[in-house]
């Protein structure tokens, strides 16, 4: 499975694509991070944006995209921009015909992690190992795309196989219908 992991940001979006299965070892595909001045208008930002993931979903054909989940913050102009740059990477995805998934960041914390208070700093450096680097990414953006993309190849891999199992299972058992038992009426 080859998954692409966004964390969104209007300034700086991070990628990061990642290749392999549940029980095997990750490897690297590519990480950046995607970069929009301030001093643009939102609009022409967000259209850098949407023409980056697009060019990323091209040249990197992954099989999902993971999203980091917006979650409210102090800062509301913080939020917004991140709620802006996610939606415009789940609609990219979306019009491609990708499956999308979200992960709050303290799902992806406790998946690469083992703890859902994780640090940032943490954060990089079990992305370092799990896709045996030699550096952590920098920035932070592009390990948190990393992680992202980590944390769906091992928990979204896992559900699609039990999804599979469950459908298979239905498939192969012939339902049978249920007789039903009619209860006697409680006098008072």
């Amino acid at each position: 499975m080859r998954v692409l992991g966004i964390d969104p940001g209007l300034t700086r979006c991070g990628m990061g694509v990642v290749d392999g299965s549940v029980g095997r070892p990750l490897s690297l595909v590519d990480v950046n991070v995607l970069r929009t001045s301030s001093d643009l208008p939102v609009a022409q930002r967000l259209v850098t944006i949407e023409k980056g993931v697009e060019a990323w979903i091209e040249e990197h054909r992954p099989d999902a995209v993971a999203v980091e989940r917006v979650f409210a913050r102090s800062d509301v102009s913080t939020v917004m921009g991140t709620a802006q740059a996610s939606g415009i990477a789940m609609v990219v995805a979306a019009r491609l015909g990708l499956p999308i998934a979200l992960h709050t960041p303290s799902e992806v914390k406790a998946a690469v992690s083992g703890s859902g208070r994780a640090t940032k700093q943490q954060v990089g450096a079990m992305v370092t190992r799990i896709l045996r680097l030699d550096a952590p990414p920098k920035p932070a953006d592009a390990a948190d795309a990393l992680a992202l993309a980590i944390t769906h190849i091992w928990r979204g891999g896992a559900q699609a196989r039990l999804e599979q199992a469950v459908a298979r299972q239905t498939r192969a058992v012939p339902s049978r219908a249920v007789p039903t038992r009619t209860l006697p009426r409680r006098t008072p």
